[in-house]
C-alpha cells in the first residue's frame, strides 16, 4: 500500500507544468559602452604662497631662540609693508634642536640651532620678487617652496569636470558608432582623478641679505593647469 501510494504521488507530481525560473535582477544584461575623458582647465594663478624661515644659532638654547625672534620679529614687520590680509600669514613651525660634531666615534654639542617658519599667502602675485627680496633684507635664512594657485580653485575644477564628461560621452559616440551602434542613455559616470597641476616651482636656497642697488629677484608665475579624468558607462541601442 505505501509502494502504490509513492508511486501516485511521484506520477501526480510529474504531470505538474514545470515552474518558470524568476528573470535576473535587472532584466537581461544589455550591450554597454565604457569609455574615458579627459578634462583640461588652464588660468593664470591670482594667488601665491611662499614658506620664509628665520633661523640662528647659538651655544646657549635661549640664546638661539632670542635671535630668532629678533629675526622673525624683523621679517614679519617687513611683510607688514605689503597690507597684507589678516590671515596671510601662518606659523608652520618653531623648533630648537641641538647639534652635534662628531670626532673619532665621540659626540660632542656644537650648539643649538632655533627656526620659526611661516606660511606667506599674497593675493598680487606680480609682488612675490618684491617680499622675497623683502625678508631675506631682513635677515630670513631661507625662502621656498613657492607655490602659485587659484583663489576659485573649485570652479576651474567643476569646469574641468564638466569638459571631461562631454569628452568621455563623445568618445562613447564615437566607439559605438564604429560598432554600428548609438549611444541610448549614461548609466554610470565615475571621477577617477584629478588635481591642480602647478607650472615649475622656483625655489630660492639659504640667501644673504640683498643688496639694495640688486635687481628685484625674478619670477614667473606661468599657469595654473587644473586636470581631471572620468570614466563613463552607458547602455547602446
Amino acid at each position: 500500500m505505501r509502494t502504490t501510494i509513492l508511486i501516485a504521488v511521484l506520477a501526480a507530481a510529474s504531470s505538474l507544468p514545470a515552474l518558470a525560473q524568476p528573470p535576473p535582477p535587472g532584466g537581461p544584461p544589455r550591450d554597454v559602452v565604457v569609455s574615458s575623458g579627459q578634462g583640461l582647465v588652464k588660468r593664470a594663478p591670482d594667488q601665491v604662497f611662499v614658506t620664509v624661515a628665520a633661523e640662528a644659532r647659538s651655544r646657549q638654547p635661549r640664546e638661539a631662540q632670542q635671535q630668532n625672534a629678533t629675526v622673525m620679529t624683523a621679517v614679519r614687520a617687513r611683510l607688514a609693508a605689503f597690507a597684507l590680509a589678516e590671515d596671510a600669514i601662518r606659523t608652520l613651525s618653531v623648533d630648537m634642536q641641538p647639534e652635534f660634531d662628531w670626532a673619532n666615534g665621540k659626540q660632542t654639542l656644537r650648539g643649538y640651532l632655533a627656526s620659526n617658519v611661516i606660511d606667506v599667502r599674497l593675493d598680487d602675485v606680480a609682488r612675490v620678487g618684491e617680499v622675497v627680496d623683502a625678508v631675506v633684507a631682513a635677515g630670513a635664512s631661507r625662502v621656498s617652496g613657492v607655490r602659485f594657485t587659484l583663489k576659485d580653485m573649485a570652479g576651474a575644477e567643476r569646469e574641468a569636470l564638466r569638459l571631461a564628461s562631454a569628452d568621455a560621452l563623445s568618445r562613447a559616440g564615437a566607439l559605438a558608432a564604429g560598432a554600428g551602434r548609438g549611444v541610448d542613455r549614461v548609466v554610470h559616470l565615475d571621477e577617477t582623478g584629478r588635481g591642480p597641476q602647478p607650472p615649475p616651482q622656483p625655489m630660492f636656497r639659504t640667501m644673504q641679505a640683498a643688496d639694495a642697488q640688486a635687481a628685484p629677484t625674478p619670477v614667473t608665475a606661468g599657469e595654473v593647469e587644473v586636470r581631471v579624468s572620468v570614466t563613463l558607462t552607458a547602455l547602446l541601442k
